[in-house]
């Protein structure tokens, strides 16, 4: 048997409220003092802070005793228009009708405008073995854009392994939509980490252009062009001094690779991965960074297309277009599988 629970505001405060508890699982309710709220589910093996009325990002995630998010400079989540005002979580929902690092030509915000939206409702759906949160957003404008968006998480029972989901809905009932889509997972940085992926080093390549953000050094320069010349790709988390500013690859059309990508990255005796259907996300992006503020190992952003925005989606041919009333289903598995392998499975 499945209960629902809906999330009212009034169950946050600055005092933490236990909503939940049996053998398993434990949920509970606070309030950042940024007056965000957050909420915790936890098993056997560790725990998720989700943020149920912002985006449903997943600000924290802990298991077997390993912090599996970035070090960056938030301290706590907060409001705001864009992600860059809140750059702190384990993964965010990038989009939905625009994502990553704006072109020359683009006028949307960093990762589109969904990441920080603020949620009209979130309920909790329990059974014996797993927990799932959702929240719901209607996005409408006067002459623009209407859609529907469900993002959810999944925890099972003595796992460390989790779901993300996303179901995106075209609302209009007679004209086409821009869908771009990433599943942002900011992993750790850990140096010495190695990474595997069950498709070619051949498939990935280096990223050309260079985002407004960026300020490249001599050493940067010289170090990406060698990573250029010799077709390389960085599946090594070592010489941390050449991840700043920061390393991007995009791999392209995974669909005609593999049915199923599967990644994972090996942080001593811990394993993280992340995989998803390639019809789904045919794109990928890997993100590495290291720097005294921000440590991040994002190895596996599976998207609908690159990362380069809106305009170079289009010119490219991979921004996707609803159909009125369309609807759109995604899903990846992430977190720890398991003690080190040597490579995916």
């Amino acid at each position: 048997m499945t209960v629902r629970i809906n999330l009212q505001h009034n169950y946050f405060t600055e005092k933490e409220i236990i909503l939940l508890k049996n053998s398993e699982f434990t949920v509970s309710t606070f309030k950042y003092l940024s007056k965000v709220e957050g909420l915790k589910i936890a098993n056997s093996r560790g725990y998720l802070i989700v943020l149920p009325f912002e985006g449903l990002m997943i600000w924290d995630a802990i298991f077997d005793d390993l912090d599996l998010k970035m070090k960056n400079t938030f301290k706590q989540p907060r409001n705001g228009d864009s992600i860059v005002d809140s750059y702190g979580a384990f993964q965010f929902h990038s989009g939905l009708l625009a994502n990553g690092n704006p072109g020359v030509k683009d006028t949307h915000q960093p990762h589109g405008e969904f990441p920080l939206s603020i949620m009209d409702s979130s309920f909790l759906e329990i059974n014996e073995n797993e927990i799932t949160i959702r929240s719901q957003k209607e996005y409408i404008k006067g002459f623009g854009a209407h859609y529907f968006a469900e993002p959810a998480v999944t925890m099972t029972k003595s796992s460390a392994l989790f779901d993300i989901k996303m179901t995106v809905k075209n609302m209009s009932n007679f004209d086409s939509m821009p869908l771009q889509y990433m599943v942002h997972l900011n992993y750790n940085f850990i140096e010495g980490s190695k990474i595997n992926q069950n498709i070619p080093d051949n498939a990935f390549n280096l990223r050309e252009s260079v985002p407004d953000h960026i300020h490249p050094t001599k050493e940067w320069i010289s170090y990406t062009s060698e990573l250029e010349n010799k077709k390389i790709l960085v599946n090594s988390l070592d010489n941390i001094q050449y991840f700043y500013p920061e390393i991007v690859y995009f791999a392209d059309r995974l669909d005609k690779l593999t049915k199923v990508a599967k990644f994972s990255m090996v942080m001593g005796n811990h394993v993280a991965k992340v995989a998803f259907n390639t019809t789904e996300f045919p794109y990928l992006t890997r993100w590495l960074m290291y720097n005294p503020d921000m440590q991040v190992a994002a190895f596996a952003l599976p998207a609908t297309s690159r990362s380069e925005g809106y305009t170079q989606a289009k010119n490219a041919g991979s921004l996707i277009f609803l159909n009125p009333q369309e609807s759109r289903h995604f899903k990846v598995t992430t977190g720890l599988e398991g003690q080190n392998k040597k490579e995916a499975k």
